[in-house]
Protein backbone atom coordinates (compact mmCIF):
# COMPACT_ATOMS: atom_id res chain seq x y z
CA UNK A 1 0.00 0.00 0.00
CA UNK A 2 1.61 3.50 -0.77
CA UNK A 3 1.86 6.07 1.24
CA UNK A 4 -0.37 9.05 -0.02
CA UNK A 5 0.19 11.44 3.19
CA UNK A 6 3.61 12.59 1.94
CA UNK A 7 3.07 16.32 1.31
CA UNK A 8 6.22 18.09 -0.87
CA UNK A 9 8.92 20.07 1.16
CA UNK A 10 7.85 23.21 1.34
CA UNK A 11 11.04 25.17 0.72
CA UNK A 12 10.59 23.99 -2.81
CA UNK A 13 7.36 24.51 -3.06
CA UNK A 14 7.44 28.30 -5.56
CA UNK A 15 4.04 30.19 -5.78
CA UNK A 16 3.28 33.34 -7.92
CA UNK A 17 4.32 36.70 -6.11
CA UNK A 18 7.91 34.18 -5.50
CA UNK A 19 8.60 34.06 -8.93
CA UNK A 20 10.70 36.19 -10.60
CA UNK A 21 9.31 37.60 -14.42
CA UNK A 22 11.57 39.30 -17.37
CA UNK A 23 11.17 41.70 -19.65
CA UNK A 24 8.73 38.91 -22.49
CA UNK A 25 6.09 39.17 -19.11
CA UNK A 26 6.14 42.96 -18.77
CA UNK A 27 5.58 42.64 -22.34
CA UNK A 28 2.52 40.86 -22.24
CA UNK A 29 1.14 42.45 -19.43
CA UNK A 30 1.72 46.15 -21.66
CA UNK A 31 0.21 44.31 -24.49
CA UNK A 32 -2.99 42.75 -22.71
CA UNK A 33 -3.71 46.36 -20.52
CA UNK A 34 -3.51 48.43 -24.05
CA UNK A 35 -6.10 45.44 -25.22
CA UNK A 36 -8.61 45.69 -22.69
CA UNK A 37 -8.39 49.69 -22.05
CA UNK A 38 -8.91 50.20 -26.13
CA UNK A 39 -12.33 47.72 -25.02
CA UNK A 40 -13.32 49.66 -22.25
CA UNK A 41 -12.87 53.03 -23.49
CA UNK A 42 -12.12 53.34 -27.12
CA UNK A 43 -14.45 51.20 -28.25
CA UNK A 44 -16.99 53.01 -26.46
CA UNK A 45 -15.90 56.42 -27.60
CA UNK A 46 -15.61 55.45 -30.97
CA UNK A 47 -19.63 53.99 -30.89
CA UNK A 48 -20.38 56.73 -28.85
Amino acid sequence: MADHSHEPDPDKRVTAPMQEFGGREVGIGLVVLLVGLTVAYGVPLLLG
